[in-house]
């Protein structure tokens, strides 16, 4: 039985790791991108040198790891360095994403889901049978961030840097989830598109 590939996308705070939480009740592993980011991005990681190296100094914590908010505020206020950044750190994520779908085929899992934020942009949605589009309304996006304790001014740079992800998407998107509304109701259009992926 063939292990169907789902690609999770979508802009901050528009739901994509509720949407994944849900996929993982249904029985789905998922591999979460933004996790392995952060593995490959640890001291004892293959991407953490470069990463030093190129950022500076002012990028490590006191007791030698990588300082996450320090370089959050220079990639995401300029992006040949969001670029620069992402050119590091995408190739050291890619082998271990491809051995964690391998293990999930092994295990004849019917599904297994990818969920990144540049799923597309970082080369992981062309491993992916179908790419799913997580989305929602601007207010309902501010909203969600602030209820995170993200600062105005930090969620408009966040959503700034990450464009018009629909636009740019849009030819590789296999199905838009929107996530507006009653939990329930978008609970139950995620438990639909599973079920047509998996038919």
């Amino acid at each position: 039985m063939k292990t169907v590939r789902i690609g999770l996308t979508g802009p901050i705070g528009c739901g994509k790791s509720t949407v994944a939480g849900w996929l993982a009740e249904a029985g789905a592993p998922v591999i979460d991108a933004d996790d392995v980011a952060r593995r490959v991005t640890d001291p004892d990681g293959p991407a953490f040198a470069a990463v030093v190296a190129r950022f500076g100094p002012s990028v490590v914590t006191a007791d030698g790891g990588l300082d996450r908010a320090a370089l959050a505020r220079i990639v995401f206020t300029n992006p040949a360095e969001l670029a620069a950044l992402e050119a590091i750190v995408h190739p050291a994520v890619r082998p271990r994403i491809l051995a964690a779908i391998d293990r999930a085929q092994q295990d004849g899992a019917p599904v297994v889901v990818v969920e990144a934020i540049k799923l597309v942009e970082g080369g992981l949605g062309e491993l992916c049978d179908e790419v799913w589009l997580v989305t929602c309304g601007p207010a309902a996006q501010r909203a969600r961030l602030a209820a995170r304790g993200m600062d105005v001014s930090e969620a408009d740079r966040r959503i700034e840097s990450q464009g018009d992800a629909f636009r740019r998407l849009v030819p590789r998107v296999t199905r838009v989830i929107e996530t507006d509304g009653e939990a329930a109701a978008v609970r139950e259009r995620v438990r639909g598109a599973l079920e047509e992926a998996t038919a």
